[in-house]
């Protein structure tokens, strides 16, 4: 693999040899970009294969032995050198070799040899290659024989009907697979009309040159190629239903959407893959307009009725574990239930969410710093005392607490043991949300947007069938990005809903935009799929026509609750005295040098003294003015004097560079002015 880091482009680039065997669209952005790969949809990858066999078949059909041989006969113009997995095998000569790939293709096709053995001869190189080896990628293609595709309908007709299945087409000769040297040494044809006599194999499906993620996107080859790569890495991100048995696993984290819906327009990939029974998104009525201002630069307004009625919904599953080690000198008499209040004998408020064994019930609202699992650690064993009496074992409390801004809901509660017998604990814990300022939303065309205001739905535009959009997107997403595909989406999902049938935007095919635009003519609507809108503020009348319609959006993992951060007073490191790092340690939020250059150049120093010093790491120092020497406590021990030595406050950080660099024989003073000199 080559290093990420380095910018060369050569490995990231698409490769002409990529089609068919890997996804063009399916990579990540930054660093990896190219470099990490995605299989397309009929891509198979080889494993190894007994090379014996193919050795006695080579021999067999006229190659000549290597060791019988001399380097003069090996090196001769007319002789073709046989590999078989990079090893040297043998020789063929010039007329020879022809007959040896048409045979050997005929015993795969036959099915005497592995389908997956490739053969193709190099003309550069003068030599002909055999692989059996494992890792090599390579698809399935229907063979063209004197111009004719030797699959026909009524082998589809038993297709369809379950009398066949794709095996007995490898094993009756009508499909092969080939790798990507053996392509090389073929002739493809895309579509039945494009066969010639020189064709020699024909695509099955031209879709299945994108991978899955790719697959999902509803008119591909009419978006802008980044676009569809920025959504194969969103699509990853986007909530939905995972599988069959999501609500019995204990994930670390699972994303649920609670009312997922299949899209409106398909894919043939869709339906191989069947995203519609495990969706990953809603059908959000859209209207394409400007509408507050809180809509620039891809933010979207939201309808709150909408939102009340269930759109993106979610509900997030997190994992607490603990584990409780029982020691052999411990008693559990004292430390499992609940601790109880001394007055009202009733649980102190950390401990609402336990049950009497002192672990919380499923079912109770935990907040921030209740606990979890009530555990406690001896700090001093049972022990004999001069007296002869035995003195109780003291336990201090070590409990799983809860820490976040919302509270969670106890889903379930599993007791289980590890490995080393030791009493294991798996709390899943859940939360239910709904959408709201600054959440990530997508639709399936790689158009990301926060959510920028939510309006009541009185205030929301409406069309003269009195539908309201759940979602107003900015008309100024679609120029630069070029999404055509996602026009297109919205004219299917338009004319699917009133038709009450899914509208396919397959890569390479899909319903036309003329059928689409019939149908709403035929509906009584605009054939462009603009509606008449009126201002829910106004009551006037807008004075365009309004794109608008249904679009398939993601709810995307990115949510402002699970990043908001901010500090006041909190934890500090021990080192430097300033404040910590990162949100999990409740850090401060830091004002590096570029923003120290912006309060210089604005003049704004008591606040440049306040966010690097005050707020951070102040410190009351004592220096000589005389030697310029900190000193300790109003005396200087340098000069052995207390005559001279001011108080100054200076950071921390600045004070520990001073003693590191005395550390090293560097010894630096400090020159002291009053302040109007």
């Amino acid at each position: 693999m080559f290093e990420k880091t380095r910018k060369v482009s050569g490995p990231r680039s698409l490769q002409p040899s990529q089609w068919g065997m890997l996804c063009p669209s399916d990579t990540p952005e930054g660093e990896a970009c190219g470099l990490v790969k995605n299989l397309a949809l009929m891509t198979h990858v080889t494993t190894d294969h007994d090379e014996a066999p193919i050795v006695r078949l080579a021999f067999n059909l006229g190659v000549e032995n290597i060791h019988l041989l001399s380097g003069e006969e090996m090196t001769s113009p007319s002789v073709y050198l046989v590999f078989l997995n990079g090893n040297i095998l043998g020789m063929t000569t010039t007329a020879q070799y022809p007959r040896l790939v048409r045979t050997f293709r005929k015993m795969r096709r036959a099915g005497y040899i592995n389908e997956f053995v490739s053969i193709s001869a190099s003309h550069t190189h003068r030599c002909v290659n055999i692989a059996s080896d494992g890792g090599r990628v390579c698809r399935p293609y229907i063979i063209v024989e004197n111009g004719q595709p030797k699959v026909t309908n009524r082998h589809i007709e038993e297709l369809t009907q379950g009398v066949r299945c794709f095996e007995d087409f490898l094993r009756e000769g009508l499909i092969e697979y080939l790798d990507v040297n053996e392509e090389n040494d073929s002739m493809l044809a895309l579509y039945e009309q494009h066969i010639t006599s020189n064709t020699t194999h024909l695509e099955i499906e031209p879709f299945t040159i994108l991978g899955v993620c790719a697959g999902l996107i509803p008119y591909p080859h009419h978006n802008q190629s980044p676009r569809n790569t920025y959504q194969c890495a969103m699509g990853k991100q986007a909530m939905g239903t995972i599988a069959y048995n999501q609500r019995n696993r204990i994930d670390t984290l699972m994303y649920l959407l609670a009312y997922p819906q299949a899209p409106l327009v398909k894919s043939k990939t869709i339906d191989l893959i069947q995203f519609d029974k495990i969706p990953a998104g809603q059908n959000a009525m859209v209207a394409v307009m400007s509408y507050s201002g809180y809509d620039i630069e891809d933010a979207i307004v939201l309808n709150r009725a909408s939102l009340d009625r269930g759109f993106g919904r979610c509900l997030v599953y997190r994992n607490q574990k603990v584990v409780l080690k029982r020691y052999a000198n411990q008693t559990f008499d004292k430390v499992m239930g609940p601790m109880l209040d001394a007055e009202s004998r009733k649980p102190i408020w950390r401990h609402d969410g336990l049950d009497q064994d002192g672990i919380c019930a499923p079912g109770e609202k935990i907040s921030n710093k209740q606990v979890l699992v009530n555990k406690y650690m001896p700090t001093v064993g049972p022990m004999q005392l001069a007296t002869g009496q035995q003195q109780e074992p003291q336990y201090r409390e070590v409990a799983l607490g809860y820490r976040g801004i919302e509270p969670s809901y106890i889903e379930k509660v599993m007791i289980t043991s590890n490995e080393e017998e030791a009493f294991l604990i798996k709390i899943l814990l859940r939360q239910t949300r709904r959408p709201e300022i600054g959440d990530k939303f997508s639709s399936r065309h790689g158009q990301k947007g926060v959510c920028g205001l939510i309006v009541p739905q009185e205030d929301m535009p409406f069309s003269d069938q009195g539908i309201c959009p759940d979602i107003i997107m900015n008309p100024h997403g679609y120029p630069s990005r070029m999404t055509v595909g996602k026009l297109l989406e919205l004219m299917g999902s338009k004319a699917g809903v009133l038709e009450g049938k899914f509208h396919y935007g397959t890569d390479l095919g899909g319903d036309k935009i003329e059928d689409l635009s019939a149908i709403l003519i035929k509906k009584g609507f605009n054939y462009l799929g603009k509606d008449y809108l009126t201002s829910g503020i106004t009551g006037e009348p807008h004075s365009a026509y309004i794109f608008f319609g249904p679009i398939y959006y993601q709810k995307l993992k990115h949510m402002v609750l699970d990043k908001i951060h901010a500090r006041a007073k909190g934890p500090r490191a021990v080192l430097t005295r300033q404040p910590t790092e990162g949100r999990s340690r409740d850090g401060g939020l830091r004002l590096g040098e570029m923003e120290r250059d912006c309060l210089i150049g604005y003049g704004a120093s008591m606040l440049l003294l306040e966010r690097l010093m005050i707020s951070s790491d102040a410190f009351e120092v004592d220096v000589c003015n005389k030697c310029g020497v900190l000193g300790y406590s109003g005396w200087c021990h340098y000069c052995k004097s207390s005559t001279q030595v001011s108080s100054l406050k200076i950071p921390y950080a600045c004070k520990l560079l001073f003693q590191e660099l005395q550390s090293m024989n560097i010894f630096p003073r400090l020159t002291l002015k009053k302040y109007n000199e």
